[in-house]
């Protein structure tokens, strides 16, 4: 007689070096990864992950926190601009989309605008489709006086249009264009533990208000969010690397008021602008700056402002990794909007000096050098409060420190960004270690999604 217990299932286990074997029996190695791959649940893990080792690890001689991302400051703020907006001239007055608004709700304004454009192009969709489903009709009380040779090809003519009508896959990416805290459904699962993960997810929206909070960390996705940049930081990023990076002094020459108010006004009506050539480089970067400067809360976070300065305070080896630490802390808004910033003003600092291009031609620099760039941006991505014209006359000198501290931090960040944003084998087995005391079905399915991107 055979002996059923020879054949067990293969136990999901921890095998040490960074490798587990999942519950299929697959052995995964972790490898670093960007940190924009890892799942909503893995980086709300890697938050609390990082908090505990830069308390226990790093000495920087301050108290640190975990920032919040404004939501309920955001939220109760925009229901009195509402209500004022709805009093005021609807032509004269609006209610900002981007500019001095925090971070998750201008993200929030561009995802809404984005659905408003989709759903008007559906329906525009449904109804030429639906006129297109009428011409058959049309056509047969024509067609009725045609010979039957003639209507038999009419009918064959007719099979194109049916096929343009929408059964197009349109509806499943739309359903995976999705914010922070929305829930994808997990469509690469094929067992019934999968399924019963699938439904437990998709359950979870439809819960009464009181107890999202409370449910806050099982409403997570298990699937990579959707990057949250804002439109108007990507379009300006976009625009200067494809027209500015070989412009002298970019960022330092003067641009034209009237120009830079206009774009302004415009993205925060909400406009879907586009920045074409014939937008001039020096407004669209006093455009990027003046979003930097105007956020409530500056990029880097007001509860951070001392850490990231004393990491100066280490030694130099140490510092790129209590750096890399103090990034997992941001909410996902900041750090997808950091890495697409400090990768912009890395390719910036790239094309600082003259070279000569493959035809043998002499290319002028744009002269930014990371220092450059860090000195203008390092002031409005990490500063405690909005300062004012008395506060430098009065504290010239320590201002005059504290600012040297914040430009050689954000010089550092620049230069090393690509580094910063990968999350090391070590840090994701903290994270999947954490999971595996509540979730062992979770963490393998993450094992899965892991074995398969690597793969």
């Amino acid at each position: 007689m055979g002996d059923p217990v020879s054949r067990e299932k293969p136990q999901l286990h921890y095998a040490g070096d960074f490798t587990w074997n999942s519950m299929s029996g697959r052995s995964v190695r972790l490898r670093s990864v960007p940190i924009q791959s890892l799942s909503e649940l893995e980086r709300a893990r890697l938050q609390e992950v990082a908090f505990y080792q830069l308390q226990q690890d790093c000495d920087l001689s301050c108290p640190i926190t975990i920032p919040k991302d404004g939501q309920k400051r955001k939220k109760s703020l925009r229901k009195k601009l509402d209500s004022l907006g709805k009093e005021k001239n609807k032509d004269r007055e609006f209610i900002p989309q981007a500019f001095g608004m925090p971070l998750s709700q201008v993200i929030a304004n561009d995802r809404a605008y984005k659905l408003k454009q989709d759903s008007q192009r559906d329906e525009q969709k449904d109804a030429s489709d639906f006129v297109a489903s009428l011409l058959p009709f049309g056509n047969k009380r024509h067609n009725k006086e045609l010979s039957s040779s003639n209507s038999s090809l009419s009918s064959t003519s007719e099979t194109p249009n049916e096929s343009t009508s929408p059964n197009t896959p349109e509806p499943a990416p739309r359903a995976r264009r999705r914010g922070a805290m929305s829930v994808d459904s997990i469509t690469d699962l094929d067992d019934n533990q999968s399924r019963l993960l699938e439904a437990l997810q998709l359950s979870l929206p439809a819960e009464a208000q009181s107890k999202k909070e409370k449910a806050r960390d099982k409403k997570l996705s298990l699937n990579p969010i959707y990057r949250q940049v804002p439109r108007l930081v990507d379009s300006c990023c976009q625009h200067l690397e494809k027209h500015g990076l070989q412009t002298v002094g970019i960022f330092r020459v003067g641009s034209s008021k009237k120009r830079v108010r206009q774009l302004r006004e415009e993205f925060d009506r909400g406009v879907d602008v586009s920045l074409e050539e014939e937008h001039s480089v020096h407004d669209v970067a006093a455009l990027l700056k003046e979003f930097l400067r105007d956020m409530p809360d500056p990029l880097l976070t007001r509860e951070l402002y001392t850490a990231f300065i004393n990491t100066l305070l280490l030694e130099p080896e140490e510092q790129l990794g209590t750096l890399q630490l103090l990034v997992y802390l941001l909410p996902p808004c900041n750090c997808d909007t950091l890495h697409r910033l400090l990768q912009f003003l890395s390719m910036v600092a790239k094309h600082a000096n003259d070279n000569v291009s493959k035809d043998g031609q002499e290319v002028t620099g744009n002269k930014m050098t990371s220092l450059n760039l860090a000195t203008i941006f390092g002031p409005n991505l990490l500063h405690k409060q909005k300062s004012s014209d008395k506060e430098f006359s009065v504290q010239s000198s320590a201002r005059a420190e504290e600012s040297t501290a914040i430009i050689a931090v954000v010089q550092k960040m620049i230069e090393n960004y690509e580094a910063l944003f990968m999350v090391p084998p070590d840090l994701q087995n903290e994270v999947l270690i954490s999971l595996l005391e509540t979730d062992p079905d979770v963490v393998d399915y993450l094992l899965r999604r892991k074995a398969s991107q690597s793969s």
